[in-house]
């Protein structure tokens, strides 16, 4: 799959290393295209045991083009972006398919600023991969690579420089950490000894083999809440495999769901930090709008997407924001949704509250989201759209990504759904919420039939 943020797909059948060192060799290319002569460009990796396999196809295309490369190793996707800036590199590649299975691998680009590719820079970089307009250097214009260990430590400093970390010790949380095997497990537990928690880490070898489905979902946090029980924990956190999102459990083995990791740091910063606007995108909890209504303050929706939502906090300068699969974006830790910050964040939260974490994740307002997928193909995503737009007659429609169709009464957005093709996997995506589960239930089956007689017609 190529899209503006980067190449993914399954190692041995769609992603190989030979169209994995193209489009580097591209990503260079449009780099040395802005007259820079030997561009400086981060490299990174999660845990994938097809990362090395891929890193060597990424020096290549790099060291080949030109390029000096500074290596960070195994870190967490944050921790690259955090280290854009100080090395003032002008861009950075990431090797993780983030929450996908471990057969899949990606890579993700990055600019100067830490930030993904928007959608022109990425346009340019995939019409350089087209066209196979390469600028391969001769034998004496090769790049360098050096090492880069400190990457990790510095963006541990910044997280503890963040937060109030004495307050955050004053309580001895006991924690379990679900680092499924990724990138998150080797810089998570150190922000956490930091804070003077009791840590239980499952899942924290940095073997790569997911002991399950990365995605921070709540059927995938089976083993992390019976953690929790066992261990008599105040919190349990799990990661995705490059930890730039988290996911919760509460002292009593309950899953807040991964929407609720924002509105938990959207809470915390409009109450305890300081207020301002909101930024998040079509797809996420109304939770959010009511968090900050509470508070006088403004909620900005974003088409999905990481550049997407940082584009638009940078634009209306936002205190918080996010996406609603677990990825919290701190402005004042960087433009980046950084899954370890959030964790922090989190527990400054609980902290400051006085209440156990079940007692918080109840004493903030609920609605009952589902997200589902459907198998469609995405050249026929254009008619399906106009299709389902001539069907309903009585929602607001937000055609910005895909198609949100939002049912208010009174003046408020009770209810909504969100049909759009996934950016990350070949399916469409179907997320629905309502204030009740069975209103939810009903727009979800409603919304899959209309796709289901849409596709039988075609």
């Amino acid at each position: 799959m190529i899209s503006v943020s980067g190449i993914r797909g399954i190692i041995g059948s769609a992603l190989s290393p030979g169209n994995a060192l193209d489009f580097v060799q591209a990503y260079a290319a449009w780099l040395k295209s802005k007259d820079i002569a030997k561009p400086v460009v981060l490299l990174a990796r999660d845990t994938r045991p097809s990362g090395e396999m891929m890193r060597h196809a990424v020096l290549a295309g790099l060291i080949g083009s030109g390029c000096r490369v500074i290596d960070l190793g195994i870190v967490a996707t944050p921790t690259l972006q955090l280290a854009i800036p100080y090395h003032q590199a002008d861009g950075a590649i990431c090797i993780t398919a983030s929450h996908n299975p471990v057969e899949w691998n990606a890579l993700k680009f990055f600019q100067p600023n830490g930030m993904y590719l928007d959608k022109a820079m990425g346009t340019q970089v995939i019409d350089i991969y087209n066209a196979k307009n390469f600028a391969y250097g001769n034998w004496d214009q090769m790049g360098t690579v050096e090492m880069d260990n400190e990457a990790t430590q510095r963006h541990v400093d910044r997280i503890l420089g963040f937060v109030n970390v004495d307050l955050i010790k004053s309580k001895h949380f006991h924690v379990v950490l679900d680092g499924c095997c990724g990138a998150g497990s080797a810089i998570s537990p150190l922000v956490l000894d930091a804070l003077g928690c009791s840590v239980a880490k499952i899942n924290c070898d940095l073997s790569g083999i997911f002991p399950h489905n990365p995605e921070p979902l709540n059927e995938n946090l089976v083993q992390l809440s019976d953690a929790v029980w066992e261990h008599g924990a105040d919190i349990g956190f799990a990661h995705d495999a490059d930890a730039d999102r988290v996911a919760m459990v509460t002292n009593q083995g309950e899953p807040i769901g991964e929407d609720y990791s924002l509105v938990w740091a959207v809470a915390h910063v409009l109450k305890n930090r300081k207020q301002g606007p909101v930024v998040t995108n079509l797809s996420t909890t109304m939770a959010v709008e009511t968090v900050a209504h509470q508070y006088d303050c403004q909620v900005h929706r974003a088409p999905v997407g990481d550049i997407n939502v940082s584009s638009r906090m940078k634009e209306v300068g936002a205190v918080i924001g996010g996406e609603g699969n677990g990825g919290v974006i701190i402005p004042d830790i960087q433009y980046g949704r950084d899954g370890i910050a959030a964790l922090a964040l989190t527990l400054e939260f609980l902290a400051t509250s006085g209440q156990t974490s079940a007692e918080l994740a109840r004493s903030l307002p609920h609605y009952h989201i589902i997200k589902s997928t459907v198998d469609f193909p995405k050249e026929k995503m254009g008619t399906l759209l106009t299709w389902l737009k001539s069907k309903e007659k009585t929602a607001r429609i937000d055609e910005r990504d895909g198609m949100k169709f939002e049912w208010p009464r009174e003046g408020e957005t009770t209810s909504w759904a969100h049909i759009r093709p996934s950016g990350t996997e070949p399916f469409v995506r179907v997320i629905c919420e309502a204030k009740t589960e069975t209103e939810a239930k009903r727009i979800e089956k409603t919304m899959r039939d209309e796709i289901a007689s849409f596709a039988q017609a075609w």
